[in-house]
């Protein structure tokens, strides 16, 4: 009975007030303002007016904090996942490189529990995949083994071996896999690129879509990788935005697709310089990928552009997680975002446009169709170069790079990674999606008057 007393105040007549405290300057030009993805934002959202139910729901919000490790000496990497294990780590991501590696011999020598392992072969082979298929059968925790060829093709400009032959071999696979989760979607090459939100809702629909059409029978589970930018809700928007489109695309083949969402912190808006706010931005990050509904979210080291792993950036990248989790209780409330207007407001718009564009795409052949094309390539620069005035123009701020720089913080000293877009001239099949941070240019501008 407590707000009885209180008269409900409509959306008019907050809009009123907002005019007179305006004192005559356009409410329009004042207070609403226009993102990348042509969506306005208002300064207040209401229920007689924005009340939207997206159907979206993101259920389990205890999700799993997953620690990658490369492969490199295997006894070394199985010692790590041990520890890591130990210390707080859930899920264990191993980047396999070639496989020459005993995969099976990894996954058996786990001596402590994870709740997942997700396999990342950096190559395609049917054999391998049917040998962890058959290992799985004897274990108590999830097997995710992460194929993508088509990613293959946008970061890479050529498939593993050929188009025909990686989805035939996709196909035998498919036949012999009943025990582990194995189709992957990795999206993260399109947000690193600089694809706005529309786009990478559409071009991950697209991706997925080439999968349904050309995997014969497919009926599983299917991991979606996704990488997080630092727009907070925005970004809780379009993972559920993410869930609602698959649901919604899977429902034109199987009932039996499901998918597992993988989010991790983007390197679009990660700095060398003044690194330490990377730890900020990650925070964030990791929490709009928790209360969009992420299954699994992985952190990176606030050092990771420019510093070889290291225990002391794994931990803190890890501890943070763990503080999400367990000081600040983000696995206690099922679907924290429902009810919030705002966010209800921008899933509906994301998921409209994201599929508006999907359609587009399938109407002019298809992802790898406009891929090979040039079109993706072309649509995602476009919206990277308006990011990247924003950024040169000091609209969108990365503190410690492009406002409040300290002039006394050098860093050619300390770079064991190169940070920036390497060069490598070959002949590829497509112009890949070449992955750049925005603070690049402004860095190696101060390295060199270092």
């Amino acid at each position: 009975m407590l707000f009885n007393d209180f008269e409900k105040v409509t959306s008019k007549q907050w809009k009123n007030q907002i005019q007179y405290e305006l004192k005559g300057a356009d409410y329009n030009d004042t207070l609403v303002w226009e993102s990348l993805e042509g969506i306005k934002v208002k300064p207040f959202y209401h229920n007689d007016e924005d009340t939207v139910t997206t159907g979206v729901s993101t259920q389990n919000s205890n999700f799993s904090i997953v620690q990658e490790i490369y492969v490199f000496d295997t006894e070394k990497s199985i010692a790590k996942a041990n520890e890591v294990l130990k210390r707080g780590a859930e899920s264990i991501r191993f980047i396999i490189p070639s496989k020459e590696k005993n995969v099976v011999n990894i996954i058996n020598q786990l001596q402590q529990q994870p709740k997942a392992v997700y396999l990342q072969l950096l190559f395609l082979d049917a054999d391998v995949v049917e040998q962890v298929n058959t290992e799985a059968a004897k274990l108590q925790f999830e097997v995710f083994v992460l194929i993508d060829p088509i990613h293959q093709l946008t970061f890479d400009g050529n498939f593993f071996k050929d188009g025909t032959s990686d989805f035939e071999t996709l196909n035998k696979i498919n036949k012999k896999s009943s025990n582990i989760n194995w189709l992957t979607v990795k999206t993260t090459t399109y947000q690193n690129a600089g694809a706005n939100m529309v786009q990478q809702i559409a071009y991950t629909l697209a991706h997925t879509n080439e999968y349904l059409n050309l995997i014969e029978n497919f009926d599983k589970n299917i991991t979606v990788e996704v990488a997080v930018g630092g727009n907070y809700f925005f970004e809780i928007a379009k993972l559920r935005a993410i869930r609602l489109s698959l649901n919604a695309l899977a429902e034109a083949y199987s009932s039996n697709i499901t998918f597992h969402i993988i989010a991790k912190p983007t390197h679009r808006n990660k700095t060398i310089y003044d690194y330490n706010v990377n730890m900020l931005r990650t925070t964030t990050e990791c929490m709009s990928a928790v209360l969009g509904g992420a299954d699994a979210v992985e952190n990176i080291a606030y050092d990771a552009l420019y510093h070889k792993t290291n225990e002391f950036g794994d931990r803190i990248s890890r501890n943070q997680l763990l503080i999400l989790k367990e000081e600040s209780y983000f696995d206690k409330v099922n679907n924290p975002a429902d009810g919030a207007y705002y966010i209800e407001n921008l899933t509906q718009q994301l998921a409209e446009k994201g599929l508006e564009l999907f359609k587009d795409i399938e109407k002019n052949g298809g992802l790898i169709s406009q891929l090979i094309e040039g079109t993706i390539q072309r649509k995602i620069n476009e919206a990277a170069t308006k990011e990247q005035e924003l950024f040169n123009s000091g609209k969108e701020v990365l503190l410690g790079t492009n406002k409040y720089p300290n002039p006394q913080d050098k860093m050619s000293h300390d770079l064991e990674l190169y940070p920036f877009v390497k060069q490598n001239p070959r002949k590829t099949l497509i112009t890949p999606i070449i992955e750049k941070r925005l603070a690049e240019a402004l860095e190696q501008e101060r390295l060199a008057k270092e």
